[in-house]
């Protein structure tokens, strides 16, 4: 599970957790700026002037200061360069960027720039925003400089592999180093089987480097804690609720082996942490700038003890086939333009989905909100178990929409402090407020923001966002009185990072200063709108005038009755707007990964059209998914103990068929 709404008292001990876990999340890792500051140094050959042309007569050398907009918020820099036009150094002074993923992206084009001397580099994977802000600042700083950007962006990268070809041999080979195929490698690795895992980024955990907890099934710790879950009933309710078109053997598998998953982890170093949360056995992952090294180590003891490999920034092109159409071994590319051609007698795809493919997300879903995961699942790995036989789902198009975001955040970040950055945020998630799609009709219950599950599907059916209509008076309220002005019955059910940057400020009676000058901002800032009537604030928001005008009548209409005779909503709930002028906030829906893609049975085996085991081939993680939901996920905290669970399991059955070929 990546987050999930919560209870006040759930928070508190949520944030006292993180406190002293010392946890930071998607958003930003503040301990990141340290390892993205170690400066690599050029080698000998690398310091040769940019470019053929001759230095700028007007080119002064020095050290220079710049910055630009990285994922998670500026990227500073000092560039030195010498009486040549050679980039001496690069020393990142401020970055705000995840740690192992956006940090290792820094380092890793610091170190392309200084060697090649050049800017035509591509981003890392996974990374494209942190890789393109340090791009951009090291070449601002060389125009301050009076440098030749053109000839340092015209120099090519030659990348010293090309051409050449490296044939490599394993019992089982991964391709994703995600939860799901670390698990799958270590479990396989300890069946006996030599392993090689692959993975396109530098990075080893994958979203579980961003996720917040995950479930496993009445696991010792949860037992231990009196907090029993009844399998039959939770089964059953499963099953229902997914309109009986999933796999109930792989449901019951999860339900009652993820449990020993937990104490897998547990005993594999990787040591999570018992949550009851409001009934639901949810279990939180270790600190997050921790994780990596754990995984790492989990791989080490395992995997590269064995004798077999963890390979990084190493992409799969296609699966290797036999005669009989059995899979025998991935195709793959390394950064240096090296081929690799891996052979092995089983192969497990644990590549991640396709979230971040925005047009194949769109085409097979209808989704047009925000890509919450990982940029470098674009389902490549599905295309090419597709190509070697694999069955398309019936049901393939689902997505894990898990949370509602406010698009002025990023922009409002850059003006003021984490709390008054996040009030549009924040109001995404109150149900005392009006919800409208784009046409300007109401369309829910608004209590429905309570839960994040529900409140990101009924957004997602709606369009591609929707509006939160504020007015004046409710500002007014919020800047004196916070969120007790607007009646809110609790806090707002953020995912935990997103507040942790304010947690002390988190409060439902902490006044909102400078509301209206946010709000101001947004407008101008052109991620909402404002208008001093209804029919204004419609024709800004390019919703129609007489739609919103009849909805925000009847809704005004229900909080003086107390009546929602549209929704039924609750009269709590139902807050008067009061005097404008209006705003409308853009939400648009958090997708934080894909959900299936590829048709496995309870061995983790890939199946094909006639839903017969393509030989060779397994799947695990969110490629392997879409069998515990019909087309939206609705589990939480399934979808990472899930993946750390299918891992572990598929890794096994993985090593089986593996090790029976000999």
């Amino acid at each position: 599970m990546h987050k999930q709404a919560t209870k006040p008292m759930l928070i508190l001990t949520v944030c006292l957790v993180m406190i002293l876990s010392l946890i930071s999340g998607c958003s930003g890792n503040q301990t990141a700026a340290p390892a993205a500051s170690e400066q690599p140094s050029a080698s000998p050959e690398a310091v040769q002037p940019a470019g053929t042309s001759a230095v700028p007569a007007d080119f002064k050398a020095g050290t220079y200061k710049a910055e630009a907009d990285g994922k998670d918020g500026k990227i500073q820099v000092e560039v030195t360069l010498d009486a040549e036009s050679v980039i001496t150094g690069i020393e990142v002074v401020g970055q705000n960027e995840t740690a192992g993923i956006g940090v290792e992206a820094i380092n890793k084009i610091k170190e392309e720039i200084l060697t090649g001397q050049t800017l035509n580099i591509d981003a890392v994977s996974g990374a494209s925003e942190s890789s393109k802000a340090i791009l951009t600042a090291v070449e601002d700083a060389v125009k301050q400089a009076g440098g030749n950007v053109e000839a340092f962006k015209s120099k090519a990268v030659v990348k010293s592999g090309e051409g050449q070809t490296e044939q490599l041999s394993a019992d089982v080979v991964v391709v994703g180093a995600g939860a799901s195929g670390v698990s799958a490698a270590v479990s396989a690795a300890d069946a006996g089987a030599k392993v090689i895992l692959i993975e396109k980024t530098a990075t080893i955990g994958g979203a579980s480097n961003l996720s917040w907890a995950g479930k496993f099934y009445n696991s010792s710790a949860a037992l231990s804690s009196g907090l029993q879950v009844e399998v039959e009933k939770e089964i059953g309710d499963w099953i229902v609720n997914n309109h009986w078109r999933v796999n109930a053997a792989a449901i019951r598998q999860y339900v009652t082996k993820s449990g020993e998953t937990y104490d897998w982890l547990t005993g594999k170093g990787y040591t999570t942490t018992f949550l009851n949360f409001g009934g639901e056995q949810l279990h939180m992952l270790p600190a997050y700038e921790t994780r990596q090294d754990l995984l790492r180590a989990m791989l080490k003891a395992s995997v590269e003890k064995g004798g077999g490999q963890v390979i990084t920034e190493t992409t799969a092109k296609k699966l290797i086939t036999g005669t009989n159409g059995e899979v025998t071994g991935v195709v793959a590319e390394k950064s240096d333009g090296t081929t690799l051609e891996i052979t092995g007698k089983s192969i497990v795809m644990a590549t991640g989905g396709y979230a971040g493919n925005k047009e194949m997300v769109k085409e097979a879903f209808g989704f047009e909100g925000v890509n919450g995961g990982l940029g470098q699942n674009i389902g490549e790995g599905l295309k090419m178990a597709w190509d070697a036989g694999a069955k398309v789902p019936d049901n393939f198009g689902g997505q894990m929409l898990h949370q509602t975001l406010a698009r002025a955040t990023d922009k409002l970040k850059a003006e003021y402090e984490p709390f008054e950055a996040s009030y549009p945020l924040m109001l995404t998630y109150l149900p005392t407020l009006m919800n409208v799609g784009p046409s300007g009709a109401r369309f829910r219950d608004e209590a429905a923001t309570l839960t994040a599950v529900a409140a990101a599907n009924t957004s997602a059916f709606n369009g591609a966002y929707h509006l939160v209509i504020l007015s004046q008076a409710q500002v007014d309220a919020l800047r004196t009185k916070g969120m007790n002005g607007l009646q809110a019955p609790k806090l707002p059910g953020m995912p935990p990072e997103f507040y942790a940057p304010y947690k002390d400020k988190f409060k439902l009676d902490q006044p909102w200063k400078d509301a209206d000058k946010v709000f101001e901002s947004m407008v101008a800032n052109g991620d909402g709108f404002k208008g001093n009537t209804i029919e204004e604030l419609a024709k800004h928001a390019g919703m129609d005038p007489a739609v919103f005008a009849a909805d925000f009548k009847l809704y005004e209409e229900a909080a003086k009755t107390g009546m929602d005779t549209e929704f039924g909503k609750a009269k709590e709930y139902l807050v008067p707007m009061g005097s404008g002028p209006y705003y409308a906030i853009v939400s648009e829906v958090n997708n934080l990964c894909s959900v299936g893609g590829l048709l496995v049975n309870t061995k983790f085996q890939v199946l094909n059209e006639g839903r017969v085991p393509v030989k060779g081939l397994y799947a695990v993680g969110v490629e392997s998914e879409g069998v515990l939901f019909n087309d939206t996920y609705v589990g939480n905290g399934v979808g990472l103990g899930y993946s750390f669970t299918s891992g572990r399991l598929g890794g096994e059955d993985a090593a089986a068929g593996a090790l029976a070929k000999e």
